[in-house]
């Protein structure tokens, strides 16, 4: 389980090869160490950081390294050395520390990892959907939980009516969420589904399901919604990269309900599929500068936008996007400015 987490965020990290025509321009960091010793709870993210301005365009400089047979395998003590080969920076592990076995240094580095990354993020990368209109009213429901229960959670058994898939017995269980607008258009982005949890079908008797609550995130309660689970998992293939095309648009809104963005929170950007975005797309996010008075001029002027963060797109729909925070220099809100670089 630890092995399969540790690949599925290696996925999102990207250490691994992408077309060079993605990789022409990587920029290093001013005041940038030569070299960086990996410590227990770096993720792969952090680490490029410290050498790159854009940390998504790690996987550039590894791609020559003729000593790295597998730079998948990164591990605490690794000595990370920035070199030069034809004028083109290249990161090189120079030291390792060979007395503790691949297997127990890469279950150790995959614990740290789950517990600094996916176990705050998980819940929203398998969780909220966007749904047509009406296509949540229609689902079938929770009539009752176990012995008359009104509030269920995990391991618990709820009974639903309506038509399930027969050849499906994996369903989430979903409760009606937002509706997204456009913060500059107004246009109707997509209702949301929150997810509470995900359940089984144990059997139907008289069309009525019995479904084992195998997780749950919220209280399950009467009235609730199945939906068949839809393929939610960044997949470990999944490479960052920009936009095919330039896009610009807003944080629309921060799932949870706050306003506050901050790293690892999850966003909802107003670009989707028909403005070409797809999963893995990185974007930056821009804080709009402030209103100043030009005594001189006599009137009052906007400052230039300033950089304060960068999204990864993990799931895309037609008019939207779900988002994550992988970095936020600054204070971000609902709103902020987000676009291609």
């Amino acid at each position: 389980m630890m092995w399969r987490h540790l690949k599925f965020w290696i996925g999102v990290m990207c250490i691994a090869c992408i077309p060079m025509a993605q990789a022409d321009t990587v920029a290093l960091k001013q005041g940038h160490p030569q070299t960086y010793v990996v410590k227990k709870g770096d993720t792969l993210w952090d680490i490029s950081a410290t050498f790159l301005e854009d940390a998504w365009r790690w996987p550039s400089v590894w791609k020559f390294n003729p000593q790295i047979e597998n730079p998948h395998l990164i591990y605490p003590g690794d000595v990370v050395q920035l070199t030069y080969v034809n004028g083109e920076p290249r990161l090189t592990i120079v030291s390792r520390d060979e007395k503790l076995s691949p297997k127990i240094r890469a279950s150790a580095i995959a614990a740290d990892v789950e517990k600094i990354s996916l176990a705050s993020i998980s819940k929203y990368l398998s969780g909220n959907r966007i749904v047509e209109l009406g296509e949540l009213e229609s689902a079938p429901y929770v009539v009752s939980g176990q012995e008359g229960r009104l509030i269920m959670g995990g391991s618990d058994t709820v009974y639903v009516r309506g038509e399930l898939d027969q050849n499906n017995i994996v369903y989430g269980l979903y409760r009606k969420g937002g509706t997204y607008l456009d913060p500059k258009t107004g246009e109707l982005l997509g209702r949301e589904a929150t997810q509470l949890g995900t359940g089984t079908v144990v059997g139907i008797d008289d069309g009525i399901a019995s479904v084992f609550l195998e997780r749950t995130s919220a209280d399950v309660r009467i009235k609730d919604r199945l939906l068949p689970l839809m393929e939610q998992r960044i997949d470990s293939t999944i490479y960052p990269k920009p936009p095919s095309q330039p896009v610009e648009g807003v944080i629309a809104a921060v799932v949870g309900g706050v306003t506050q963005v901050g790293q690892y929170n999850v966003v909802v950007f107003n670009r989707g599929a028909r403005e070409g975005i797809e999963p893995g797309n990185v974007l930056s996010i821009y804080k709009e500068g402030q209103l100043v008075a030009d005594e001189i001029a006599d009137r009052r002027i906007r400052l230039p936008a300033e950089k304060g963060g960068v999204i990864l797109v993990y799931r895309v729909f037609e008019k939207m996007s779900y988002a994550l925070v992988m970095e936020a220099s600054r204070p971000l809100s609902v709103g902020d400015l987000v676009k291609s670089k």
